[in-house]
């Protein structure tokens, strides 16, 4: 085999290869986000749940203090209570 005969191959084959890695790439990346779209929405008091959880963990993690969390999961409770 010519040596531009296999420079050809060896560049046609990772290309190809790298098309294949992308495409299953954006497929993965579409299959997530019709998962979270078809999702349920989740109810208030899960949410808040979740809410409380973050809060925690942030506090826990000196992001934010322990009274801005309380005042924070407030205004949101509002949010997403009134919402229901």
């Amino acid at each position: 085999m010519h040596r531009k005969t296999a420079r050809y191959v060896t560049r046609t084959t990772t290309a190809a290869a790298g098309a294949v890695a992308t495409a299953a790439t954006s497929v993965a990346a579409a299959a997530v986000a019709a998962s979270i779209v078809l999702s349920p929405a989740a109810d208030a008091s899960s949410r808040m749940d979740g809410v409380r959880a973050d809060l925690q963990r942030a506090v826990q993690l000196n992001q934010i203090t322990e009274e801005q969390a309380l005042s924070f999961e407030a205004k949101l409770a509002g949010r997403i209570l009134g919402q229901a």
